[in-house]
């Protein structure tokens, strides 16, 4: 491709609906899903994506059966034990967006230790939306900008859309420059509406699971290369 976006955000939608495709649980089809999260994390790396943002867990999941919820809140157990000693090996840098505060203990635990693990790694950022929700985000970033006020830490007049990216989830990286969302839905489903308001929005049909190396590939090529997203 001409040009290597730097930041790649994915809505990986589509997990159980695949699994029911499949004749299988909606649980077995996140763990397909897991499984292509492994591969797009390798081809970020092996193209040259700086920053790959996925959209894990949103607040809304809470809604889901509870059984679903449960397994989705192991699978950050198992795959970080699993992982976190390659992705020391290769450099790779994760972080965490979203209200980590309530996760249950063992997932709390394992996704900060994987944060502070990697800290100071260089190569791909990795950063993982759990229990993300958008709108919480600029609600609670107006909250300790207020607070910061009152304590006179910064003037009212400081305020601009800088200082205000400051008070994010993702105040350390830049905007994405691509945005994809799986499984045939043309919605962001409040994720990154802050730092998506200037981002190229692509939506595909493939189910998550489905969704391979080679059509990642051929997604940001397209893009890239000026097609229209919507069409990709």
């Amino acid at each position: 491709m001409n040009t290597i976006p730097t930041h790649v955000a994915i809505i990986m939608d589509g997990n159980g609906r695949w699994g029911k495709l499949h004749g299988r649980s909606r649980s077995e089809g996140h763990y397909a899903g897991s499984q292509t999260m492994e591969e797009l994390i390798d081809a970020s790396a092996e193209i040259g994506v700086k920053i790959l943002t996925l959209y894990a867990f949103s607040t809304e999941n809470w809604k889901r059966p509870k059984e679903e919820v449960n397994y989705l809140m192991k699978l950050p157990i198992k795959f970080f034990k699993q992982k976190l000693p390659a992705f020391m090996k290769r450099n790779i840098k994760i972080v965490i967006s979203g209200d980590i505060d309530n996760l249950p203990e063992e997932t709390r635990k394992v996704v900060i230790k994987a944060s502070k693990q990697t800290a100071n790694n260089t190569g791909l950022i990795v950063n993982f939306a759990l229990n993300y929700s958008s709108r919480s985000e600029i609600v609670h970033a107006m909250a300790h900008i207020i607070a910061d006020v009152k304590e006179k830490k910064i003037s009212i007049e400081q305020l601009d859309e800088q200082l205000f990216a400051n008070y994010l989830y993702t105040k350390n990286l830049p905007d994405p420059d691509i945005l994809i969302r799986t499984g045939g839905e043309k919605r962001i489903s409040n994720f990154l509406m802050w730092q998506a308001s200037t981002t190229e929005l692509c939506f595909v049909d493939e189910l998550f699971p489905d969704f391979t190396k080679e059509l990642f590939f051929q997604t940001l090529e397209r893009v890239t290369n000026g097609a229209k997203p919507s069409l990709v």
